[in-house]
């Protein structure tokens, strides 16, 4: 069996697979919890299913973009299990699996996370001839320069924000096809499926070297000066 774990963002996902057919799997709202939240939930998971740890042959997990703690959290428990038990670990984009549902359309897929300071995690996929490919490898950017480079009819999927779906549209128009929130939410599912695809290839990744992909290194805070003790 595959475990695909999913920390990435606010949303977080959870899957059992077997050669990348899905068996169960969670999705929930855990906000910046993922720390509290991850493990208990993937121990009752593996309860409900009958299944112990000793059951997984493999570890898949979203390595990113996304936040700092959750992909540290998804990370860490991935690379725990894949130590523990000397099985496979597979890395798989955040973005890949936001886009991955929509292949079958043979549009360019274009996922979107805001990555604050008004700008955008972003990369484009597409399946061409029946071969899922990235086009454009993930990046920083702002929906405006997004926008300047569509050309044609676009997929949008993601985490996206209501301003970010109206600035699309009176940008692109037609050209910006966007599901409903409800179609976009990012699935352990397809996590699992993408994952087991690398494992059949025999591309895996090493525990030691494998790391999150923030596109943008953590902001470095100075701590504030003591108040003076001091009196006069």
């Amino acid at each position: 069996m595959e475990l695909a774990i999913d920390s990435s963002t606010e949303i977080a996902g959870l899957a059992l697979a077997c050669k990348g057919e899905v068996k169960t799997e969670l999705a929930w709202y855990c906000g910046r919890n993922q720390s509290v939240e991850l493990m208990p939930n993937l121990v009752r998971m593996l309860d409900r299913f009958g299944m112990t740890a000793n059951s997984i042959d493999a570890v898949i997990v979203a390595k990113g973009p996304g936040s700092f703690n959750g992909l540290r959290v998804g990370m860490s428990i991935a690379k725990g299990f894949a130590y523990s038990l000397g099985v496979p670990i597979i890395g798989v984009s955040t973005l890949e699996v936001e886009a991955y549902p929509f292949m079958a359309l043979g549009l360019p897929i274009c996922p979107i996370h805001s990555a604050g300071r008004g700008e955008i995690a972003t990369a484009i996929y597409q399946a061409k001839k029946g071969v899922w490919q990235r086009l454009v490898e993930e990046h920083i950017s702002t929906v405006a320069e997004v926008c300047s480079q569509v050309k044609v009819k676009t997929l949008f999927c993601g985490e996206l924000s209501s301003e970010i779906e109206t600035e699309l549209i009176e940008q692109l128009g037609d050209k910006a096809i966007i599901p409903r929130s409800v179609v976009r939410l990012r699935r352990a599912g397809y996590l699992a499926e993408l994952g087991w695809k690398e494992l059949e290839k025999g591309q895996v990744d090493d525990p030691a070297t494998l790391q999150p992909v923030y596109l943008r290194q953590p902001p470095i805070t100075k701590p504030k000066p003591r108040a003076s003790t001091k009196r006069g």
